[in-house]
């Protein structure tokens, strides 16, 4: 598994989908809806298959090579862009 970079949220959970997005890890809804129902995307290292997941903080999401962690804290430097 890819180092996970941490990504905040405001709110105590996010689904899925938005998460893929807050993170740029894709670049639209549409995107995320193909990724995760081609089984691409993976939730604390289970292949997930729900765009509605509710993620907390500490759950871990891969997809493409790449890892984002939920966070409730401020992400410094650790963010690719």
């Amino acid at each position: 598994m890819p180092q996970p970079f941490d990504v905040p949220i405001r709110d105590e959970a996010i689904r899925l989908g938005q998460f893929l997005k807050l993170a740029s890890l894709i670049e639209s809804g549409s995107e995320a809806k193909q990724v995760i129902g081609a089984g691409l995307v993976r939730v604390n290292g289970e292949v997930e298959e729900r765009r509605g997941r509710r993620l907390v903080v500490g759950d871990v999401v891969e997809v493409g090579g790449q890892a984002a962690r939920v966070s409730d804290t401020d992400a410094g430097d650790d963010l690719p862009w």
